[in-house]
Order: structure tokens, then C-alpha cells, then sequence
């Protein structure tokens, strides 16, 4: 499968309102996901583009349907680093589409935006995602304990980070 990067549109909200109410994939964030709607995600994409400091993009397949969402945020210019952050429909799970897709914004963030350094957090107990990264390259930093309360339990964050090579 070969993926591209596209600005976020309109008729990405129901593929984007798919992943958001999946239970297997909400279940490791951190916001609450049983408010979500068609009209919510619309208005995410909306605005997607309002803040100069967080890009977010499509992940979309040659036939241009929507697969999931990667986004640079929180871009800091004078220290050179971004987060990361990716969240795909369940379909495209173990067929190398998200890895292509973060090869990309990895590709934007170092080359396009000249940015050094690259990090992410995600709960210790997301097993999948933590596998994901690391071979990614992402280098895990640190493991901060209790870090989160989700639906009244203390969670555990996993740091990584991947700096510019060369």
C-alpha cells in the first residue's frame, strides 16, 4: 500500500469518526471519546490548519481515502522540536501504512521544517503502539509514573524521542 500526506478535508470526518469511537483504539487515550461526533470531527477539521504551531495531515491511500490522522504539534522554532502524534482506522492496522506515514512526517519535520528532535508520550500499558515506535527508531527516554488520571486511575506515560540524523 502506498500512502501519501494530505491537508485534513471535510470528507475525511467519517473515517476520522470511525477511529475516534473504535473501543480497541480510544481505550488508550486520554480524552473522553463517548461525546464524539460526525459534526466534531467536521469542526476538527476546520480548524486543523488555524494553528501555525501544529500541522496535522491525512494519511490517505492511492484511491485517496482517508486511513488515519499524523500531526506535528506543539512546534517550538527556537528549540527545533515537535510532538508527534498518529491515530489510524483499525483496517489498516499491520499493513505498513502507519510506518510509511510516519517515515513521511518524520521526513517534513527534519527536512521541511528543520527541526532537531522529534518526541512522543503514550500509556506504558498500550503495548502495541509502544512496539510500533520503537521500531519506528523512536529511542524510549523515560517512563513517568503516574503521570495521568484516566476514568479515576493514575496511568503511566512512556516518552520517546528521535533526533535529525546527520
Amino acid at each position: 500500500m502506498n500512502i501519501r500526506l494530505r491537508p485534513l478535508e471535510e470528507k475525511d470526518a467519517s473515517g476520522m469518526l470511525e477511529w475516534m469511537t473504535d473501543p480497541t483504539i480510544v481505550c488508550f487515550f486520554r480524552f473522553d471519546a463517548s461525546s464524539i461526533t460526525l459534526d466534531s470531527c467536521r469542526s476538527f477539521i476546520a480548524a486543523a490548519d488555524q494553528d501555525p504551531n501544529t500541522h496535522h495531515y491525512a494519511i490517505a491511500d492511492e484511491a485517496d481515502v482517508y486511513l488515519g490522522t499524523i500531526s506535528l504539534k506543539d512546534i517550538d522554532c527556537k528549540k527545533k522540536t515537535a510532538e508527534y502524534a498518529i491515530s489510524t482506522r483499525k483496517c489498516i492496522h499491520g499493513t505498513g501504512a502507519a510506518m510509511q506515514a510516519t517515515e513521511k512526517i518524520l521526513e517534513i519535520a527534519f527536512m521541511d521544517l528543520g527541526l532537531e528532535q522529534v518526541y512522543l508520550n503514550v500509556l506504558a500499558e498500550n503495548g502495541r503502539s509502544n512496539q510500533f515506535y520503537k521500531k519506528a527508531g523512536f529511542s524510549f527516554d523515560y517512563c513517568e509514573k503516574h503521570a495521568v488520571k484516566i476514568k479515576g486511575e493514575w496511568k503511566d506515560l512512556n516518552w520517546y524521542s528521535i533526533r535529525r540524523r546527520g
